[in-house]
């Protein structure tokens, strides 16, 4: 588990490192003020509805059914399947995508209320969404096939495909000039990625043996049980999207550059979410349901706990850092060209607040697969649309005192109450458990990530008297001394705790 873990991570890291290029790029070029809003908001629609009906409830509900019918009617019995769902989405999608491009002014101005005070600002993020909204129909047909793959144990195409959006965004930038503004640039190359990466895993599928084909679409038990699974699925990623929803809303009507200082804080935060969470989620879901079609109730447990607990090991460090130099960290990475101090302050204190809920949010994908492993989604919806009224509740509460902030708190605290309640309910159910492996790992991970703010907190003012020795790129240096040193005293602090508790590294595979 730990190697597939590995390639997956390793792919998404080499996404997330293009997507920080890009986004560097981008706020060079566009900084922080009303021409990024705009694009932030026209990227963001067409993603909330990919979250929505692709890679969020369609994803959970197709690997396991997937599984499901593989073990029970061979390989032709599941390549059929699919190629009706693949068939069935391709029909939908198409429909979506005509009914947005009609609605587009009705829905930007639902999702995006506080352009309408300004018709330019308005009818821009009405182009530009228009332009964006097709990546919904090419991603959606990429998550079936990434799940396909995925399900076959072939990783590798559905997490580098990302990696073209970042290339295709940083060619969009270098070719702005011919564009009447970088955000149409960039909108357009959002569209052609989306091209790009279903090229790409059809690709890798045609290679597999498993290229989707038109099937005509055959209601049957199969594909009955499919949709029961499917439906609270949907309804639960929706809940997780309206909090999204939620956040664009509100970050409109604040001052302009709220929702630019929300985007630059996400990108970052994103960063272990990507490689960590959603990396370790997508083979845990596939291992679980695996051993569970298989009836190895307690092999599924122990990979569950492994998978946790790698999770909290990777993930710990940089809950840590967002807290303690939040503004260091986005001042290095973007300060640069139209994007100044001040934006990098802002967006900042948005990641500090965001950082709180870190640990959650990397940890709810591997928490769900004790319910999507045996195909109730019913379960995480419940605790979604909880976690999703609290978070909506504090998102009103907070912003109006906290801006930008109050928006992240309020999505902090909503990742912990949904993992709570998955973690509760599992438990009562004897579908989670932890072991003392675990247990033992958490209290390590703990002892290392205070050492490491202790550290840092200490260091941090003799790291700027040091980088202020250099000629030039000293927030940089600032950053990158701290970083060093940070992870030689977290990792040597994880290791002694380890052995004094007697858990070996190695068996967190």
């Amino acid at each position: 588990m730990l190697r597939k873990i590995l390639s997956f991570s390793g792919f998404t890291l080499l996404s997330r490192l293009t997507g920080f290029l890009r986004d560097v790029m981008m706020a060079a070029v566009m900084g922080a003020g009303p021409l990024m809003d705009v694009f932030a908001i026209a990227f963001k629609l067409p993603n909330h509805f990919r979250a929505i009906f692709g890679e969020g409830a369609f994803n959970s509900a197709f690997v396991p059914a997937y599984s499901h019918v593989r073990a029970q009617g061979g390989e032709e019995a599941a390549r059929s399947f699919a190629d009706r769902l693949f068939t069935g989405m391709l029909i939908v999608q198409l429909i979506v995508l005509a009914l947005a491009l009609v609605f587009m002014q009705q829905l930007v101005s639902l999702l995006a209320p506080g352009f309408t005070a300004d018709p330019a600002r308005f009818d821009l993020a009405v182009t530009l969404t228009r332009i964006t909204f097709p990546y919904l129909l090419f991603m959606t047909l990429v998550t079936l096939v990434t799940g396909e793959l995925n399900a076959s144990d072939r990783y590798a195409a559905g997490a580098f495909a990302p990696v073209l959006l970042n290339l295709a965004m940083i060619g969009g930038l270098a070719l702005a000039f011919l564009f009447p503004t970088s955000a149409h640039a960039v909108a357009w190359a959002v569209t052609v990625s989306g091209a790009l990466q279903l090229a790409l895993v059809m690709a890798d599928a045609k290679r597999a043996g498993l290229l989707p084909r038109l099937r005509r679409f055959v209601w049957d038990s199969q594909m009955s049980r499919f949709f029961r699974t499917l439906g609270p699925a949907i309804i639960g990623s929706a809940g997780v999207q309206i909090a999204m929803f939620a956040d664009t809303i509100i970050a409109t009507l604040l001052p302009a550059g709220a929702v630019s200082s929300i985007y630059f804080a996400d990108r970052i935060y994103q960063l272990p979410i990507g490689i960590i969470g959603i990396a370790v989620g997508t083979v845990i879901m596939t291992e679980m349901s695996r051993r569970l079609a298989a009836g190895d109730e307690a092999g599924a447990h122990r990979a569950q706990n492994r998978a946790m607990a790698l999770t909290l090991v990777a993930a710990a460090p940089f809950a840590c850092a967002f807290l303690v130099v939040p503004t260091l960290i986005m001042e290095a990475l973007f300060a640069r060209g139209a994007f100044t101090a001040a934006n990098a302050a802002a967006a900042g204190q948005v990641l500090a607040a965001y950082a709180a809920g870190l640990p959650a949010i990397v940890l709810i994908r591997s928490a769900v697969s004790s319910f999507y492993g045996r195909r109730d989604t019913m379960t995480p919806l419940i605790a979604s649309l909880t976690a999703v009224a609290v978070n909506v509740i504090l998102k009103i509460l907070l912003t109006s005192h906290f801006g930008a902030p109050g928006l992240a708190a309020a999505t902090s605290v909503g990742a912990w109450v949904n993992l709570g309640l998955l973690v509760l309910l599992a438990s009562r159910r004897g579908w989670m458990g932890a072991d003392s492996h675990f247990i033992k790992t958490v209290a390590c991970v703990a002892t290392a990530t205070l050492a490491l703010a202790i550290a840092a907190w200490a260091l941090e003012p003799h790291a700027a008297r040091v980088a202020e020795l250099a000629p030039r790129w000293r927030k940089e240096t600032h950053l990158g001394l701290l970083g060093v040193a940070g992870a030689a005293i977290y990792a040597g602090a994880l290791l002694t705790a380890l052995r004094l508790s007697g858990v070996r590294f190695r068996g967190l595979r």
